[in-house]
C-alpha cells in the first residue's frame, strides 16, 4: 500500500523539486516547541521526503503521512490545491492558520514545522501524532466514564487557557480536532477557525452542535464561545452524543435547542461534579458562563470536579492517559481510517497571478 501510494505521488514531489526555478519560498517564521523533537526548518527539504498514506481529506486537498529519509523522522504533510483556495476564496483563510499555528508551542496543540509552495500545491509539514482521533475512541465504546472525560478534559482547558492568553479563539473543538499522541496524550488539531480576538468577533463558522448561542445569534462572541464547547464536549464524552441532537440532523432544530439552551442528562450520569461544571458551560448568558470573564479560568481549575487533579502533573504529562493507542512505531497508521489515494500528477498548474497571492507562504 506504502509503496503503491508513493509511486503514484512521485510526480508531485518532482514538480517541486522542479519548483525552485519557479519561486518556491520555503523560509517561513517558526517557534522551537521543547516538547517536540528540534526541527531545523532551514535545512528541511521536502524532496526527501517519503509519501506513504493518506490520513485526512477535504474540500481543498489531504493529509499524507510523510517519512523524511535523511531525519528518520516522520511528519504530517497538508497539501492544498492553490486553485481550489483561490476559486473558493481561501486565501486570507489559510494565511490566518499558518499565522497563528507557527505562534503556538504547547505539549497539547500540534506543531507546524514548516510551509512551502510550488506551482500547484501549498504545503504545511506538521508533526505527526500517531494514536488517531479521540472519535474514534469515543465511537468504539459508546461514551466514556466520568474519570476518563475528566482526563481529556483537563488537557483541553489547558490548551484552551493557552490560546485565550494569546487572545486566540479556537472555535472548532470537537472529538474530530483532539487527536491522541502514542503514550494516550490530547493534541489538538485543525486551526482553520481560530482567530485573534480582542473584544468580539462576529464572523458565523464552526460545527452546527458545538456552536455557542451567541454566535447563531449574530451577538458577538470571544473564547467564552469556547467554554461552551468544552461544556458540548464533556457531555458529549459522558453521554455520547451532544446535549443538542437532533435524530434527523435537522440543523434548524439544532439551533433552537441551543438558543433555548435546555438538555438534560440521562438517568445513569451520577456524577454531580460533572453535571455541574457542563451546567456551567452551557450558560446561555456568555457573561455568566464559567470561562466568561478573565478571571474565570480559577473558576475552572477550582471546580470540585477537578478536585483530585493536579494542573502540574497535567501540564508535565504525569498522569496515566485512559487509552493507548495500539501503534507499533511512529509512522504507524492504523489509528486512521482507509482513503483512496488520488493521484494529483494531472492537475493543472496555478495561474502566475494565484500563486502570487501566496509567495511568502
Amino acid at each position: 500500500m506504502m509503496h503503491f501510494v508513493a509511486s503514484k505521488l512521485r510526480r508531485m514531489l518532482l514538480l517541486y523539486k522542479k519548483s525552485k526555478e519557479s519561486g518556491v519560498n520555503e523560509d517561513s517564521e517558526v517557534t522551537e516547541d521543547s516538547k517536540v523533537m528540534s526541527f531545523d526548518k532551514k535545512k528541511f527539504d521536502l524532496r526527501r521526503v517519503e509519501l506513504l498514506r493518506t490520513v485526512g481529506t477535504g474540500t481543498f486537498g489531504r493529509v499524507i503521512v510523510v517519512h523524511d529519509k535523511c531525519s528518520q523522522q516522520y511528519y504530517a504533510l497538508k497539501i492544498l490545491i492553490i486553485e481550489e483556495l483561490v476559486r473558493l476564496k481561501q486565501v486570507e483563510h489559510v494565511k490566518n492558520e499558518k499565522s497563528i499555528l507557527m505562534q503556538l508551542n504547547h505539549s497539547f496543540i500540534v506543531k507546524l514545522h514548516w510551509t512551502g509552495h510550488d506551482a500547484k500545491f501549498l504545503y504545511m509539514l506538521f508533526e505527526y501524532v500517531c494514536g488517531g482521533e479521540l472519535f474514534k475512541y469515543l465511537r468504539e465504546v459508546g461514551h466514556f466514564s466520568s474519570q476518563t472525560t475528566k482526563f481529556y478534559t483537563s488537557e483541553i482547558i489547558l490548551a484552551l487557557r493557552y490560546l485565550h492568553s494569546l487572545q486566540i479563539v479556537y472555535r472548532d473543538l470537537k472529538p474530530e480536532n483532539l487527536l491522541l499522541d502514542s503514550s494516550g496524550h490530547l493534541k489538538m488539531t485543525d486551526f482553520g477557525f481560530a482567530k485573534h480576538v480582542k473584544d468580539r468577533t462576529y464572523s458565523l463558522c464552526g460545527t452546527p452542535e458545538y456552536l455557542a448561542p451567541e454566535i447563531l445569534q449574530g451577538k458577538g462572541h470571544n473564547q467564552a464561545a469556547d467554554w461552551w464547547a468544552t461544556g458540548i464536549i464533556i457531555y458529549e464524552m459522558l453521554v455520547g452524543r451532544p446535549p443538542f441532537y437532533d435524530e434527523d440532523d435537522n440543523r434548524l432544530h439544532i439551533y433552537q435547542k441551543i438558543i433555548t439552551g435546555d438538555f438534560e442528562f440521562p438517568n445513569e450520569i451520577d456524577d454531580e461534579d460533572a453535571k455541574d461544571i457542563v451546567r456551567g458551560f452551557l450558560r446561555i448568558d456568555f457573561n455568566e458562563r464559567l470561562g466568561g470573564s478573565k478571571n474565570d479560568i480559577h473558576e475552572i481549575l477550582n471546580h470540585p470536579w477537578f478536585s483530585d487533579i493536579s494542573w502540574n502533573d497535567v501540564l508535565h504529562k504525569k498522569l496515566k492517559p485512559p487509552i493507548i493507542p495500539n501503534v507499533q512505531s511512529d509512522g504507524d497508521t492504523r489509528c486512521y481510517e482507509q482513503y483512496y489515494e488520488q493521484d494529483w500528477s494531472e492537475i493543472p498548474l496555478s495561474s502566475m497571478a494565484s500563486r502570487s497571492l501566496f509567495k511568502e507562504f
